[in-house]
């Protein structure tokens, strides 16, 4: 598992996503996918907008949330897209309804993507506000039974191992 903040996709922009930077990630994406390893990656939307932020704008923190999901669907299309440019298979999945876009997140569904030596990229974190991506992602490959998270995100790691489901997974902060 891949927890990916949106910030990762900015490069020195203020926000938004940087081509040059999407490229570079894509790139260590497949050089690693290359080497047969299944990677799910839960995407961060922090390069367009950030609920936390937006509350104190007057937004309500539970509609600025489900703004901070739609924008980690844009980064997923867009992590999708510099991937399958590259010739790799992906799905992208959401924790909220949007099927022309991709596809509900569904447990089995998603193992078997990564069966079939696809990249599942998972969005709009859990689907509900208050809980981050982080969150998300320690939820997700928990779900995915994932052995390794990497935690690529300016914020530091809350943990370095953790039993979940009587299962050790590690943690790996950038």
């Amino acid at each position: 598992m891949i927890k990916l903040s949106g910030e990762a996709l900015m490069g020195d922009k203020s926000f938004g996503i940087d081509p040059e930077t999407l490229e570079t990630v894509a790139n260590e994406i497949n050089s690693v996918h290359e080497l047969g390893v299944q990677i799910a990656i839960v995407i961060g939307g922090g390069n367009i907008f950030r609920g936390v932020t937006a509350a104190t704008a007057g937004i309500d923190r539970s509609v600025g949330d489900h703004m901070g999901m739609l924008a980690t669907v844009i980064n997923g299309l867009a992590l999708q897209n510099a991937l399958e440019h590259r010739g790799v298979n992906t799905r992208v999945t959401t924790a909220i309804q949007m099927a022309e876009v991709a596809e509900p997140f569904i447990r089995r569904r998603a193992i078997r993507h990564l069966e079939k030596h696809r990249i599942v990229i998972c969005a709009a974190g859990t689907g509900n506000p208050f809980f981050t991506t982080d969150s998300a992602a320690a939820l997700r490959a928990n779900e995915l039974r994932c052995e390794i998270i990497f935690k690529a995100t300016k914020v530091d790691g809350i943990y370095t191992r953790r039993e979940l489901s009587g299962r050790r997974i590690s943690v790996f902060s950038s």
